[in-house]
């Protein structure tokens, strides 16, 4: 038990304490013990969702070949976090995710209204080539419209390091690790 304590504690980062319980709670089942703690991650991300985020840093990111870079803000809520290495490799990770897959927002909310309305025209318009009833064009349009804008949001895209899981999924685990919220500001990426 201690063997499978120490490496879900090294792969999830939480304390020994959690890993533990979370093993007990799975009797023994490392994979699920692991989900145990994923849901409790995500749990504790939501209760902390609503607190002030003041402190931070601007991570940068520059390609190999000079002509992408990146910079990203992620926000935490002490300068105790902000300064922790973790918290650095978490934005420096961020930045060369967007710098790899091009976002245009950082989540739903930032979605501009003229974008929404010109993406779901275009969608009724590939959608009545169908000649499909009212009601399923409906949900086509709307299906067509969630995808693509998921598709453009940092927060919801798949991580790159780890396609089973978004950008979002890393957040909140870090979240879970330092128990206070953290979220992408803003972010910025130039290309010659």
């Amino acid at each position: 038990m201690l063997d499978l304590i120490k490496k879900l504690r090294e792969e999830t980062g939480c304390s020994i304490g959690e890993c533990k319980k979370a093993i007990e709670e799975a009797g023994g089942d490392y994979e699920k013990a692991n989900r145990v703690l994923t849901l409790s991650a995500s749990k504790t991300a939501a209760k902390k969702s609503h607190r002030e985020t003041k402190e931070g840093i601007i991570a940068t990111y520059l390609h190999t070949n000079k002509k992408i870079g990146v910079l990203v803000e992620l926000l935490s809520e002490t300068d105790f976090v902000a300064k922790n290495i973790l918290f650095s490799e978490l934005a420096h990770s961020i930045a060369l995710h967007v710098a790899a897959m091009n976002p245009l927002y950082v989540c739903m909310g930032d979605i501009p209204k003229y974008a929404v309305e010109l993406i779901t025209r275009e969608a009724n318009t590939e959608a009545q080539k169908l000649n499909k009833p009212a009601h399923i064009l409906q949900q086509i349009v709307e299906g067509k419209v969630s995808a693509y804008f998921s598709e453009q949001c940092l927060l919801t895209q798949p991580y790159i390091k780890d396609q089973d899981k978004t950008v979002n999924d890393l957040i909140q685990e870090t979240i879970a690790k330092f128990g206070e919220n953290i979220k992408v500001s803003r972010f910025a990426r130039f290309e010659l």
